[in-house]
């Protein structure tokens, strides 16, 4: 354990230690989110919806392997179309938070997918939307997922669900995903992404 570190902080530094990043914004946000794991405990919410005002976020990304379409959800909060997911508990690990999500938000038993214990991908996001005006530290996990699942979706976080194939990700407008998703969906499949000029006006 990282010496005088809270065990679960310990954990998840570890996780983000490992992560290997596809592009210069990755870097930075593993970076700073490492500077951020050394210098407080507390980095799990407390308080719905801004304490702490930075806090760990576990995105859980259900893709099917078949066809590698990927499901999101039309998020009521922030307007956009999200990947499931939802804040770590105090003291949780974010790999059982990305379960206990696909669970709460998709009805998908934790035994019935593939999350696999370390994350793909890291971002730090300025929120947007009714809750705006907090920082997100979001690890990015994939679920394995069969897209002719049945799914019990969670109607008061979002007003549908909808699988996007490879094609639609890619003719879509940017803007209506989270502000990194198209730079996850590049790293998920492969593409590596030397220069990042074209997504310097993320937050």
């Amino acid at each position: 354990m990282t010496t005088g570190m809270r065990e679960s902080v310990a954990a998840v530094h570890k996780l983000v230690s490992e992560l290997v990043p596809n592009d210069e914004w990755e870097e930075r946000h593993q970076t700073e989110t490492l500077h951020w794991l050394r210098g407080t405990d507390d980095v799990f919410r407390r308080v719905k919806p801004a304490t702490p005002p930075r806090h760990l976020v576990s995105y859980v990304v259900p893709v099917d392997p078949a066809d590698r379409s990927v499901l999101l959800v039309d998020h009521v909060n922030a307007g956009l179309w999200l990947p499931p997911g939802g804040h770590v508990d105090p003291d949780e690990h974010p790999a059982e938070a990305a379960r206990r999500e696909a669970y709460e938000e998709l009805g998908v038993p934790v035994e019935s997918g593939l999350v696999a214990e370390e994350p793909v991908f890291i971002t730090v996001t300025r929120t947007v939307g009714i809750d705006a005006g907090h920082t997100d530290v979001s690890l990015w996990f994939v679920l394995q997922l069969d897209r002719q699942r049945p799914l019990m979706l969670d109607g008061g976080e979002f007003r549908e669900a909808r699988w996007w194939s490879p094609a639609e990700v890619r003719d879509a407008d940017p803007a209506r995903f989270d502000p990194h998703f198209t730079r996850f969906w590049s790293k998920l499949h492969g593409d590596r992404v030397e220069d990042d000029s074209c997504h310097r006006t993320q937050p």
